[in-house]
């Protein structure tokens, strides 16, 4: 740039100025005034121009480096929560598990529990109608000894009470 400014400075006068002679073509003079004009431009807004750029082409690198940071943000989040969900699907695994032998172990236990109480009742019936019996044995021992007591008029052996008892039991 500073080249193109010394070099339109050294341009002899005669080039710049208008043509004296007899032509009507002022093009170079205008051409020369018009490079002068681009020049100054160029000088005048190169600076803030660049700056411009500069400063937005770190805004959107900065930018795209957020979206990138969040990008991996994202990422490590979803395969933390892959992670969990893998935790967690083997967690149910192993409560169903834990369920299923706990819910074992209940039914066992109260089947047990039902043998046990099945047994006890079978056995109270047992002494219950072995209890009946013997109950139904005094009653008719009773019965037998006040028909051969409450008569005055007989009297019988000891054998023949036996016998008699057992006919009766029987």
């Amino acid at each position: 740039m500073k080249r193109l400014i010394c070099f339109i400075c050294l341009l002899p006068l005669s080039v710049v100025a208008a043509p004296s002679g007899g032509g009507d073509y002022d093009i170079v003079p205008r051409a020369v005034n018009f490079v002068i004009f681009v020049a100054i431009l160029y000088y005048l807004l190169a600076n803030p121009v660049k700056h411009f750029y500069k400063i937005r082409i770190l805004k959107i690198s900065s930018r795209l480096d957020e979206i990138q940071k969040k990008l991996l943000e994202s990422k490590s989040k979803k395969l933390d929560m892959m992670k969990k969900l893998e935790e967690a699907k083997a967690n149910a695994a192993e409560a169903l598990v834990t369920a299923k032998k706990e819910a074992e172990i209940l039914a066992n236990k109260i089947k047990e529990e039902t043998r046990e109480e099945l047994a006890l009742l079978d056995r109270h019936f047992e002494e219950q109608k072995e209890f009946e019996l013997r109950k139904m044995e005094k009653e008719v021992v009773s019965q037998i000894l006040a028909e051969l007591f409450g008569s005055k008029g007989s009297s019988l052996k000891q054998k023949e009470i036996v016998s008699i008892m057992m006919k009766k039991a029987s």
